[in-house]
């Protein structure tokens, strides 16, 4: 893996002496004649406004509503310090209203959508390490260093007055903006009216103020009635490229929708079935999966920080930590509102363009929801500790570890569903589940490179595309040959457990390498999909205008 590269002086500026202060760049940005191109670039965004049926809340929630959209909006300005540095002073030095809404879109000046290119001048590539490390640290510098607290996911890395490596604990560097979350949740937690929402926002307030989230996450485990919800805190590790130690904060206001939630309730109790049916080794799937889980429907009303920063998540599974997903299970979270408006806006409009006319009936919004709220439920499969004492799956896999969960979570939800569709615990034509499938391949690639779900989604095209479970049509569409994905989702499913089980971090870093890759010929296909205006991401109106609550 290549090192950081420093940037230039004249490019960023970075203090080893004050935490706070962050790459900034020293001259104005914006070069005239480039608008053309940065429009191009919000195109790649479809508007989208983020609704729901307000009145399913009790008076208590409607008032907590505020309450938690301003907590979760408070994510942003950690998200973009964790992510780039002082979002004011990149702002403020770029000219024109187009680039500003790009960088606001991307958090930082880099393109999430396109390899995080640059489209700032005097700014060059993304340190890997994000903010969260200094940019001119090596990796063995990091190793070298003696702390234990090093690889928490809730430290920054910094230099000393000595220029010698020091851990930040996350409430420390934000002690004034975390005091002000926890104050929210905790004046929230006073209007909760179910005791399971009252317990986790009391603890998650905690939470915030020491970078002890495990309590809190037991506690999120145990609701299982409340319509009102919240996810909120540091939690996934994509953002940090180099290690993949850091987690990013983040952020999710949902309303639960509590009659989709009942036709999903039963799916979680098979976990442990197919779990043993697993294609791969019984050593790969000796530990069981938790029964606890739970898999319900919601409306999302915001989105903050890393959740909202380029392609947008559409399903969640959570929480990540191994201890309590072997005790407890996960929640997984179906985002139904922003599923629908990517299947509409996105989905379809792919499908017609480059699946085969004969097969494009099969493209329906229960498969697209299904496929997706089965990948979360896959999470949960396979194994989460290392079958030769490498420790967690996690911490050997590194920076590769996300990707390959993704792509894990993907192959082994359609796996799930081609199991229980067998089972006749789900309706509608198999058909419709692999073709939806291989149609969401093509708007998840679009994510680029830099993003987990495109690495992931790419190895599995490039994998299919070498067992055949796929031909391209002399007019360029492709035509899904059923049997044959069948086979390639039980041999790539076999290989992605192993290298997890293995803690194959070698291994996972040359299958990332030769199919983790956009070849040339699927490059001139998703050019065609932009040439024709067919968005790649969606971008949220929201907050409390939006759901035309009283700002």
């Amino acid at each position: 893996m290549k090192k950081i590269a420093t940037l230039i002086i004249l490019t960023i500026l970075f203090s080893c002496k004050e935490e706070k202060e962050a790459r900034k760049p020293i001259k104005q940005v914006t070069v005239e004649g480039k608008l053309t191109e940065m429009n191009k670039n919000l195109d790649k965004y479809v508007s989208f406004k983020l609704t729901s049926d307000l009145s399913v809340l009790t008076e208590n929630q409607q008032k907590m509503l505020p309450l938690l959209i301003k907590a979760a909006d408070k994510m942003n300005a950690l998200f973009w310090y964790q992510a780039y540095g002082e979002k004011e002073e990149l702002l403020a030095r770029i000219d024109d209203a187009e680039t500003k809404k790009f960088a606001e879109i991307n958090y930082g000046p880099w393109d999430r959508l396109n390899g995080n290119k640059s489209f700032v001048e005097e700014i060059g590539e993304k340190p890997l390490g994000a903010n969260y490390y200094p940019v001119d640290m090596t990796k063995e510098e990091f190793e070298a260093f003696s702390d234990v607290n090093k690889s928490s996911l809730y430290t920054f890395i910094r230099r000393n007055e000595e220029g010698s490596l020091k851990t930040i604990w996350y409430h420390q560097q934000f002690e004034k903006e975390v005091k002000e979350v926890s104050s929210l949740l905790l004046e929230a937690s006073k209007l909760a009216e179910n005791e399971g929402l009252k317990n986790y926002l009391e603890l998650r307030a905690q939470a915030f103020l020491n970078d002890d989230y495990q309590a809190s996450d037991f506690a999120w485990m145990d609701m299982k009635t409340n319509t009102l919800d919240i996810v909120i805190g540091p939690i996934e590790t994509y953002e940090d490229q180099l290690f993949g130690n850091k987690a990013s904060y983040e952020a999710y206001v949902l309303i639960k929708d509590q009659e989709w939630s009942k036709k999903l309730e039963k799916f979680a109790q098979f976990l442990p079935e197919l779990q043993k049916g697993l294609p791969v080794d019984e050593a790969y799937k000796t530990e069981t999966p938790g029964t606890d889980s739970d898999l319900n429907a919601y409306d999302v009303v915001y989105y903050a920080g890393d959740c909202n920063s380029g392609g947008k998540t559409i399903a969640i599974n959570l929480p990540n930590d191994e201890e309590v997903q072997l005790q407890k299970g996960t929640r997984r979270l179906q985002l139904k509102n922003a599923m629908r408006a990517k299947f509409d806006k996105i989905l379809i409009p792919i499908a017609d363009k480059i699946i085969d006319e004969s097969q494009r009936k099969h493209i329906t919004f229960d498969a697209f929801f299904a496929n997706t709220m089965f990948h979360e439920v896959a999470h949960g499969l396979g194994i989460k500790n290392t079958i030769n004492g490498k420790g967690t799956v996690r911490s050997s896999l590194k920076e590769l570890a996300s990707a390959l969960e993704e792509g894990k979570a993907d192959i082994l939800g359609l796996y799930m569903v081609q199991q229980l569709h067998k089972k006749g615990e789900i309706d509608g034509d198999i058909k419709d589940y692999m073709t939806t499938f291989m149609a969401g391949i093509f708007r998840s690639v679009r994510f680029g490179a830099s993003s987990a779900h495109g690495k992931a989604n790419m190895i599995r095209f490039n994998f299919f595309k070498e067992k055949d479970a796929f031909t391209k049509n002399e007019d360029g569409t492709y035509k899904v040959n059923y049997d044959k994905m069948q086979t390639a989702m039980e041999e790539l499913s076999t290989i992605i457990l192993t290298l997890q089980g293995n803690g194959d971090y070698n291994g996972v870093a040359k299958l990332v390498a030769e199919k983790g890759i956009i070849s040339e010929d699927l490059q001139k296909d998703l050019d065609l999909l932009s040439e024709q205006n067919i968005p790649v991401d969606v971008v949220f109106e929201q907050g409390l205008t939006a759901l035309e609550l009283q700002e």
